[in-house]
């Protein structure tokens, strides 16, 4: 009586690679690697027990060319006039190989309001440094020259990747303007399946994903022009119950506060010296109506005796959006000199 069993043997690392790897490059199994099959047949006459095994075959995994580009996630505010501002791209290389990429910059896209002004250098590879600083433009990340630091990245690797405008002087609030970042493999582009003999991993062939191998993505700057706008008025009351500045009269300050536009007016602070021949009133600082203490504590405001008299109020971040900022106090007119 004859039995029979067939089975087929792969190599062990085209195994481990297919099945159990704990880190899956984009493209599946490593360009390079090869894969071996050899078959077997278990069979049986009377009690005895026999393998035939065939021959091995062996194919050696080509590479695929693809890569992604990730444009910023949301748009870049920026002021008119402004120099060196940054889009940061993100370019991975999605094939099953390492990989030499040609990165190159367009600033004349269609769409938009202005075109940003391309800085020199306009691009830059971000170095990694430490970990507080990776991904975050800094003074190690060096100018791409193209053809001499092609960002080669391994399989599955990626590298940000900065582009660096000046804004023209003559935006205006809420334009926008584009720049785009395009990435293309070293070894050659083309439509998805196309072959380049010989150019992969270990002289593999190298052939175009569905990318084609090059990614183009943009981002945009967003102007948003902010003006604060600050107005004065006052009102005088003598002693004597009439509107006259005599000697000892008071004089009520009043100072309307406003930001216009789409930006942010960050960080600012209300400043009013108290004019000479006036003393100020303790107690009379308000904003919003609510009083401030004068000492220089918790709160907003403070009103101070150097380098001279005055009163100060931190208003903060201020847009459009915060409304109107009303600051009030009062000074005496000396009654001495």
């Amino acid at each position: 009586m004859k039995s029979f069993r067939i089975s087929a043997l792969f190599s062990a690392v085209a195994l481990t690679l297919a099945f159990g790897a704990n880190n899956a490059i984009a493209a599946g199994v490593a360009a390079g690697t090869p894969i071996d099959n050899t078959a077997t047949v278990d069979y049986t006459v009377g009690t005895v027990t026999s393998t035939a095994s065939s021959n091995t075959v062996q194919v050696i995994v080509a590479e695929i060319l693809d890569v992604s580009v990730t444009p910023p996630a949301a748009q870049t505010p920026v002021a008119p006039g402004t120099t060196g501002q940054v889009l940061r791209f993100r370019v991975d290389n999605l094939g099953n190989g390492a990989e030499a990429f040609l990165l190159v910059a367009n600033n004349a896209v269609t769409g938009d309001n202005f075109d940003p002004l391309a800085a020199s250098p306009a691009i830059y590879l971000d170095t990694g440094g430490a970990p507080a600083t990776a991904g975050i433009f800094d003074a190690t990340d060096v100018p791409y020259v193209p053809g001499s630091n092609d960002p080669n990245l391994v399989a599955d690797g990626f590298v940000y990747v900065y582009l660096v405008n000046n804004i023209p002087t003559t935006v205006a609030d809420g334009n926008v303007g584009r720049s785009t970042l395009t990435a293309s493999a070293r070894t050659g582009t083309g439509p998805a399946g196309t072959v380049f003999a010989g150019q992969g991993a270990a002289g593999t062939d190298a052939v175009v994903g569905n990318t084609t191998a090059l990614d183009v993505d943009q981002g945009e700057y967003l102007v948003q022009g902010v003006t604060v706008t600050a107005t004065k008025s006052q009102a005088v009351v003598d002693q004597f119950g009439g509107t006259h500045p005599l000697p000892g009269a008071r004089i009520n300050y009043t100072i309307v506060v406003n930001a216009v536009g789409t930006g942010t007016a960050a960080t600012a602070v209300f400043a009013d010296n108290i004019p000479a021949g006036t003393t100020y009133v303790a107690g009379t600082l308000t904003i919003n109506g609510n009083p401030l203490t004068d000492g220089a504590d918790a709160d907003s405001g403070a009103y101070e005796t150097t380098p001279q008299p005055r009163v100060r109020v931190q208003l903060g971040n201020l847009t459009q959006a915060s409304g109107t900022q009303t600051i009030q106090f009062a000074v005496l007119i000396n009654a001495t000199p």
